[in-house]
């Protein structure tokens, strides 16, 4: 088979392919990282963190749904940052692929201080996760779904770090593509489209949500017609570069949200489905799939839809 080309750039950042674990789907610890790695992702992104210690939701917070799917409400639980800093400044030294920070706050000034505190750590790239409720909020409306709210947390983030920033979008808005151009307009480098989608189930036999919390986010196959739908519209309207997340559990999977314009892709709840192995077979499809459609690299499948007559 002629050699084809998965390395992907974000950001003036080179990824050797484009498959990314998506934050969450493991832990805050350096082994898990360079776990992933060491199976084939072409970077990492570390759990969720904030500036404060959080405990996150009681059990369960995690249901897998069958079908390539699951429903999770874990709450957000990470150590804060110092821990998570000491973690990310040992996964750096023991890896030279990407590794990429991921952080949460319940204001716009804490978004700050946390996005200064993990630059110590001098991780590659920066993913912010905007889909907390803001508590200065009267109703305590999610950041992600007011293009004001999410540019000032972009424009405060921006102010405290030179490392580049992704924006992670989340899908349970009216229209994903205002929140993505006021976020480019702020100043991010980069978005994720998308974070889990609302939903809940009930177990009938018990009459009992399937959640501690009740509702939680939907993430895995899914979920990946809203990601295609999103990552498109988003591509129509920035020029930033886009990260796909939402249901990628085949190398096919992710040549799909590629050509609906993302960069790169996250893998999460494959994981649970597939294995850590999963990046290692995804790689391989996508690579097969380039050679029967004969696409040399990366760059000629990104934006591909949009070509299409």
């Amino acid at each position: 088979m002629p050699a084809t080309d998965l390395s992907t750039t974000l950001c003036g950042v080179r990824l050797r392919n484009p498959l990314i674990l998506a934050s969450g789907f493991l832990d805050t610890t350096t082994s898990s990282l360079i776990y992933a790695l060491d199976h084939g992702a072409g970077a990492v992104i570390i759990k969720s963190i904030s500036p404060e210690p959080r405990k996150g939701h009681k059990e369960p917070v995690i249901q897998a749904i069958g079908h390539g799917s699951m429903l999770n409400a874990v709450g957000l639980s990470n150590p804060g940052l110092p821990l998570a800093i000491e973690e990310l400044i040992d996964a750096k030294k023991r890896t030279k692929e990407p590794v990429i920070a991921n952080i949460f706050a319940s204001t716009v000034e804490d978004f700050g201080k946390a996005a200064r505190e993990v630059s110590k750590a001098q991780p590659d790239l920066l993913e912010v996760n905007i889909s907390c409720p803001n508590v200065e909020d009267e109703f305590g409306k999610p950041f992600s779904c007011d293009p004001t709210l999410a540019a000032q947390v972009t424009k405060t983030v921006k102010k405290n770090t030179s490392v580049p920033v992704i924006i992670k979008l989340s899908p349970n808005v009216a229209n994903i593509a205002t929140i993505a151009t006021a976020v480019e307009a702020a100043g991010a480098d980069a978005l994720t489209c998308i974070n889990t989608v609302g939903g809940m189930g009930i177990d009938i036999e018990t009459a009992t949500p399937l959640l501690s919390n009740k509702v939680g986010g939907l993430s895995g196959s899914a979920i990946k017609p809203v990601a295609v739908k999103a990552i498109f519209e988003c591509y129509k309207s920035v020029k930033i570069p886009i990260i796909g997340a939402g249901g990628v559990m085949t190398g096919n999977d992710a040549i799909e949200l590629m050509m609906a314009g993302a960069s790169a892709v996250q893998i999460g709840t494959a994981i649970y489905y597939r294995g850590i192995g999963v990046f290692g077979q995804v790689s391989a499809e996508m690579e097969q799939f380039m050679h029967v459609h004969n696409y040399k690299n990366i760059k000629e499948i990104i934006g591909k839809a949009h070509r299409s007559k």
